[in-house]
């Protein structure tokens, strides 16, 4: 027997139960149409993103064949006990559509940023032989919750620094490198790490996940979504002894010359090694390198947050100066900022930026990582993902179909066929079929095999910027 793979076959990439359901429909069913959507979660509104990338992995093109319904049978009898795998309605699909799944999405534009309780995208069956089709796709479907959500929280974070900046800054020039993705690490899988490192990338610039720019350039057509700098980590710096740490951080600036290069500074004593290592003994070799457009990114990377970047701010604005913006905030000499990348997270953010102001710093002086809490502190129910079936067709007769959950009504479900439309400037989702076609924003992305829209990062990002940001540019 051939050794299965959910990596190589879709038809092992369900849950369990979906094998069965092919028997569960009532007779003469031919149509069954689902949707997705967020019902609500940590965040007003969501940035829809990743639909694409999971059309082009699992489901373009000729993904059934004959080998791997032989496989799914061999696999699901040994699974279940005994034979209750649909062999005759995969085979059909081989034999009438050439292994290509007879279904049509429609989705919102990836990027759209929509409020929750709205329908995002959804499917059907383009064959009347195959109505189980449509649900046997949801487990990965409603994986769509993860880049959205990604997509969705680095938004949110956006927002904060964008307001902090347009308080203390002269400009928002700097803001799409002000989060920096650290996450690579933090999460249980190279592709976890790829797509929601490209997520991440919808919003900002930065990143040193460097599986999610790979991402971003095969499924999303960029050349290079993001860009990062030279910088060290405790081992490199620590290798140099305690008493060599002046040593370590003389040699950054020597390789580096130029540019901009982080230094991770708190391996021994933060506070000393910017008073005295680099605001006095290496002092000049920081100015001297800042004349040719150099600049050194100090890296603190434990303590409590606000306390260590705002201490860490006065150590250095002592030793190099400051000068005061059009907005009348501190902001160190230009060659020199700071990275915070511990402890990152929404909350932590505004903790932070809110500490500055208190204390005059402008939000221009610091950059900020996050890892765990960027890709991996999050769920499906931080936006309370779900893909139900709201329409049928059962011998001839359109139903719409739904849930309502005595013991909790969050959970109730759409009725019928869904269009999504603005009405006033606000997203609605009209249901029942009585929404207007003509008005639908959910446009056709997939059909029998095919990808029907490609979108690039670029277009994605525009959609997906902030109000604030679009407003400044015009200016």
């Amino acid at each position: 027997m051939a050794h299965p793979s959910a990596v190589d076959n879709i038809l092992l990439c369900t849950d369990s139960y979906k094998v069965t359901h092919h028997f569960q429909y009532p007779d003469g069913t031919t149509n069954v149409y689902s949707y997705f959507e967020s019902r609500g979660g940590k965040f007003p509104e969501t940035v829809f993103f990743g639909l694409q990338y999971i059309i082009k992995k699992w489901l373009q093109g000729k993904v059934v064949t004959k080998e791997k319904i032989t496989e799914a049978k061999e696999f699901y009898k040994l699974h279940f006990g005994h034979d209750v795998f649909n062999e005759e309605g995969w085979n059909y699909i081989v034999e009438k559509h050439g292994g290509k799944l007879p279904l049509l999405i429609k989705a919102i534009p990836e990027g759209t940023v929509v409020p929750t309780k709205n329908v995002l995208f959804t499917v059907e069956n383009t064959d009347p032989k195959v109505p189980w089709l449509t649900n046997w796709f949801e487990t990965i479907f409603v994986q769509v919750w993860y880049p959205m959500t990604v997509a969705t929280n680095s938004r949110a974070q956006k927002e904060v620094i964008a307001k902090y900046l347009s308080e203390t800054a002269d400009n928002l020039d700097s803001l799409p490198f002000k989060l920096h993705d650290f996450g690579f690490r933090g999460v249980g899988s190279v592709e976890t790490a790829a797509i929601g490192g490209c997520s991440h990338m919808v919003n900002f610039m930065g990143t040193d996940t460097v599986a999610g720019l790979v991402l971003a350039r095969k499924f999303y057509g960029c050349a290079m979504a993001g860009h990062s700098i030279p910088a060290a980590e405790h081992s490199t710096i620590t290798t140099w002894g305690k008493s060599g740490e002046r040593e370590a951080f003389a040699n950054m600036l020597q390789k580096f010359p130029e540019g901009l290069v982080a230094v991770v500074s708190d391996s021994f004593d933060i506070y000393n090694a910017c008073e005295k290592v680099w605001g006095e003994q290496l002092k000049d070799m920081v100015v001297e390198r800042g004349n040719r457009d150099g600049v050194l990114v100090i890296r603190p990377d434990s303590g409590d947050p606000p306390e260590v970047v705002e201490k860490v701010l006065n150590i250095l604005g002592k030793a190099f100066g400051t000068v005061t913006n059009s907005k009348g905030y501190k902001e160190l000499p230009k060659y020199l900022r700071v990275i915070q990348g511990d402890g990152i997270n929404l909350e932590m953010l505004d903790k932070i930026l809110s500490c500055m102001k208190r204390g005059q710093w402008s939000a221009e002086n610091v950059v900020f990582g996050s890892g765990g809490a960027l890709l991996q502190k999050l769920n499906r129910d931080t936006q309370k993902c779900a893909f139900k079936c709201s329409s049928c067709t059962i011998k001839g007769e359109r139903r719409d179909v739904f849930k309502e959950p005595k013991t909790d009504l969050v959970k109730k479900s759409k009725k019928g066929l869904l269009t999504l439309e603005l009405q006033n400037n606000k997203f609605v989702t009209v249901q029942e079929g009585k929404g207007n076609p003509d008005k639908d924003l959910l446009i056709p992305v997939f059909k029998n095999g095919a990808l029907l829209v490609d979108y690039n990062l670029a277009d994605i990002r525009q959609r997906a910027e902030l109000p604030l940001v679009k407003e400044m540019s015009k200016k």
